[in-house]
């Protein structure tokens, strides 16, 4: 059992201990959500899959922040807001964007890439250092950016 995913459980028990039913309400999709990838991919998760599950959950609540802002169901957007904030407590540290800046600089520079046509090969090598760490689809602009410029 990977070590996030024992941080998941203790963190389960500690909620139904403290009785905060919202948190041990998120706490126990994720660990469902991380149950469902072990039984499709039929073997146990490393901790960098489980990082993946819970990027991916995290994700799907930013984006369902916005949809019910646009749709003007802010209860909904509180709620999708809450779990977001359970999720991030089991994620790495975020960049910053002067960080992620930083990185697509010097990723851009190592690569050598020229323009546009590189963007796989820089996207790529940003995916390996910066995965968990930033919003990939801000990293994917914010590479658009410096190479087209």
């Amino acid at each position: 059992m990977s070590s996030i995913k024992d941080q998941l459980t203790a963190e389960m028990k500690a909620a139904m201990k403290s009785g905060n039913k919202s948190r041990l309400g998120t706490i126990r999709m994720l660990l469902a959500a991380v149950k469902q990838a072990e039984v499709d991919s039929r073997t146990a998760l490393s901790d960098e899959q489980v990082l993946d599950v819970l990027t991916k959950a995290a994700k799907q609540r930013r984006e369902s922040i916005d949809q019910y802002e646009q749709a003007n169901r802010l209860d909904l957007a509180d709620i999708e807001r809450a779990e977001l904030a359970v999720i991030t407590t089991f994620l790495p540290e975020q960049l910053s964007d002067d960080e992620i800046s930083n990185e697509i600089d010097r990723i851009i520079k190592e690569t050598n890439a020229a323009g546009m046509k590189d963007m796989g090969k820089v996207m790529g090598v940003a995916n390996q250092t910066l995965k968990g760490r930033a919003d990939m689809a801000l990293v994917s602009k914010k590479v658009k950016e410096q190479l087209s410029a």
